[in-house]
């Protein structure tokens, strides 16, 4: 189980955290303070530039002034206007370095890791908080090729949880990846998780997810347990009177502890179903009940 959206939280300016407050499973809004760094020097700076901007604009409004008394040449007038920018461009570049010292939440979510602690000096884009947007958990399973064809956007999937076995859950097909893992070939398949699992579930949890690809009917199933080899070269003991014979069969879908059989057996005949792997061609058997 994992969050659909995790996102890092860095410090955009190196310094140290006067102040943090928010710990592991701490729920936060949009903009909530997270921690706020020893900002001291920048605003002393801030203020600095502050004080040069007033000056560069009463020398700007002056300038103007003059100008259109025509006491001073266009290039002075020029280099005033220019002097402004330049302060109003600093001013602006220290406000902003100094909004970094106040560390705020980027989303709604929950603060699933914190790396720091009040005192700590943090770096310039050092790693802080790791939020977690709740709201939406997810699984994400790698599916064959085979069958994710028959897998589509808003499908029911089955799920449970290791934590609890004994509770199926239900959840639906948010997307289906555009391409394969090339290390497994196998196609991601996100599931959003419904209400119910939500409630139950927390990142990281284990879920197993059955797929419905599809339904046959009328097609010949044996249990599992009655493959006498490999999957390979499948083959079963078919009783024969008092002995047992065995017969290469081939195999085709596989669901729930069965396996669907194409060719090598006709429906009635009778199978060996467990106990498969100490029987031996020929051998002789009693059947003891009635057979199922």
């Amino acid at each position: 189980i994992e969050p659909l959206r995790t996102v890092a939280v860095n410090a955009q300016m190196a310094g140290t955290l006067l102040q943090v407050t928010v710990e592991e499973g701490s729920a936060v809004r949009a903009g909530t303070v997270l921690a706020r760094i020893d900002d001291r020097e920048i605003q002393a700076q801030l203020r600095a530039a502050e004080a040069s901007l007033e000056l560069a604009r009463s020398a700007f409004e002056r300038a103007e002034r003059l100008r259109d008394r025509q006491v001073i040449t266009q290039a002075e007038y020029d280099a005033e206007r220019a002097g402004l920018a330049a302060a109003e461009a600093q001013a602006d570049q220290l406000s902003t370095r100094a909004s970094y010292a106040v560390i705020r939440a980027p989303l709604d979510g929950v603060v699933t890791e914190r790396t720091v602690q009040t005192g700590d000096v943090v770096g310039n884009q050092g790693r802080m908080f790791t939020l977690s947007d709740l709201s939406v958990l997810v699984v994400r399973v790698g599916v064959s090729e085979l069958d994710v064809v028959n897998i589509a956007e808003g499908d029911s999937v089955d799920l449970t949880l290791d934590a609890f076995p004994n509770r199926p859950l239900q959840g639906r097909v948010r997307r289906v990846f555009p391409s394969a893992d090339p290390a497994t070939r196998l196609v991601p398949v996100e599931v959003a998780l419904n209400a119910e699992a939500e409630t139950l579930a927390r990142p990281g949890f284990l879920a197993r997810a059955t797929f419905s690809v599809g339904l046959l009917e009328d097609v010949l199933l044996l249990p599992a347990g009655a493959m006498a080899s490999a999957a390979a070269s499948p083959s079963v003991f078919v009783v024969d009177g008092d002995r047992v014979r065995r017969r290469a069969v081939r195999t085709g879908l596989s669901s729930q502890g069965m396996v669907q059989v194409l060719e090598g057996l006709e429906e009635g005949e009778l199978v060996v179903t467990q106990g498969v792997s100490r029987l031996r061609e020929g051998a002789q058997v009693r059947i003891s009940g009635e057979a199922t």
